[in-house]
């Protein structure tokens, strides 16, 4: 597998492996000892799936300490524009964010530690995307930054966005806490 470092310290994305011919691929999603050894040293109690029309925005999230996540995410099905934004208060690249291409054609994968807001956007129907978080979910913990803040400076890239009304009424980056 090849780990590719980003501009902001922690993010990762990582480009399996991926063995094809004639009857299809195969590829190891994961192994904790290799990504452990790539600087990804998780140990993963929660997945998740989410399946989205093309359109759908979800995020951006994250919880607070102690139910902090950090998250592998990967797509299995269609595509996403996938964004991380760095919430460490006393970080070098605070506010700043990493956006990639996640596709089930790519295979690739980003790891996303505690400390960042996390959110895609589905660029094909039926969109399947998976999470492997490192803490359980926690209603209690849950947070979250509006994905229109002209202060995060993300390019979507579509006028058209399907979202929760949760996402919808999300604070802007300026108004959250100093939890990490």
């Amino acid at each position: 597998m090849n780990v590719v470092e980003t501009d902001i310290t922690g993010i990762y994305i990582i480009e399996p492996d991926v063995f094809e011919d004639d009857r299809g691929f195969f590829l190891e999603a994961y192994n904790q000892a290799r990504y452990a050894k790539a600087g990804i040293p998780a140990v993963f109690v929660q997945d998740n799936l989410s399946q989205s029309k093309k359109g759908v925005l979800r995020g951006l999230h994250y919880q607070a300490p102690p139910f902090a996540q950090g998250k592998l995410v990967s797509v299995l099905k269609g595509a996403v524009l996938d964004v991380a934004v760095d919430i460490r208060f006393d970080s070098p690249t605070f506010g700043k964010h990493v956006a990639v291409e996640l596709s089930a054609e790519n295979k690739k994968q980003m790891w996303i530690p505690e400390g960042f807001a996390h959110g895609f956007l589905a660029l094909r129907e039926d969109t399947l995307f998976s999470y492997k978080c490192t803490n359980v979910y926690s209603k209690e913990h849950d947070r979250g930054i509006r994905f229109d803040d002209p202060a995060l400076g993300i390019e979507w890239g579509e006028d058209t966005l399907l979202l929760s009304p949760k996402d919808e009424s999300q604070p802007f980056f300026s108004e959250i806490a100093r939890e990490f």
